[in-house]
């Protein structure tokens, strides 16, 4: 097993005009003094080329990516168009993906598929709604979610997973450390079950309402190797403390 370095990534969602690159500059100045992390920014595609350009060897990823190399999508961006204007990273399967355009497990996996053949590094994001937390049944439905949306070959260094409570996202509502913790541990033991020692090598982020007041607590759970960031990621002042946190546990 290899020791997994900590990844903490901004999701910038639909937010970001061209006068947002400032923060952007910001963050990755500030994360030079974190040399042990990890860190990405996801942008709005709009502003992938641009932050390339203002940020020279960041991680800059999309948010999203189809399937298909290439075809008749209108609207739609394919993992090597993101490859070509130069980003590194794309998320896929985001909740915001699959409850609002309907996205399948089957959906997430070809596009994490795509992803990794275009030499990309993947996110691929599971979690639970708020009824089937409160039912007891979010191990049983995340893990089919990984069950059905991780490719059966990947390199473990260029797929991580994020989970994401559906019900934590941008809402202030954070899930206890302990059901973090057994929630990471049991995606842990689905992939090793699955992949065997490899899955060692596999980081699992954790998103939802992260900030720079929980992000210590949130990062030293068990088996949470860094943090999937969304609204706290789109100012320096919010998301490099977060940052910071990931570094000081090493």
């Amino acid at each position: 097993m290899m020791a997994r370095r900590k990844y903490v990534v901004g999701n910038w969602k639909m937010n970001g005009l061209s006068d947002a690159l400032g923060e952007a500059q910001a963050i990755f100045s500030a994360a030079g003094a974190h040399a042990a992390v990890d860190v990405a920014i996801c942008p709005p595609f709009t502003l992938i080329g641009a932050m390339v350009a203002a940020a020279p060897g960041a991680a800059i990823g999309g948010q999203d990516c189809h399937a298909a190399a290439a075809g008749a999508f209108t609207g739609s961006v394919a993992a090597p168009m993101l490859a070509d204007i130069g980003a590194s990273v794309v998320i896929v399967g985001h909740s915001e993906r699959r409850e609002g355009f309907g996205e399948s497990d089957a959906d997430v996996r070809a596009k994490a598929e795509a992803g990794l053949a275009a030499g990309l590094s993947v996110i691929l994001c599971v979690g639970e709604p708020r009824e089937v937390r409160e039912s007891g049944g979010a191990i049983d439905h995340v893990l089919a979610q990984v069950a059905g949306s991780v490719p059966d070959s990947f390199d473990a260094q260029r797929l991580a997973i994020a989970y994401e409570p559906i019900w934590a996202i941008g809402t202030g509502l954070v899930p206890t450390v302990g059901d973090v913790a057994a929630m990471h541990g049991a995606i842990r033991g689905a992939l090793s079950g699955r992949f065997g020692d490899a899955a060692a090598n596999m980081r699992i982020l954790y998103g939802g309402s992260v900030n720079g007041d929980n992000a210590a607590e949130l990062l030293d759970a068990g088996d949470v190797d860094g943090a999937l960031v969304g609204g706290a990621s789109l100012t320096s002042a919010k998301f490099v403390p977060i940052i910071a946190a990931a570094a000081a546990l090493g």
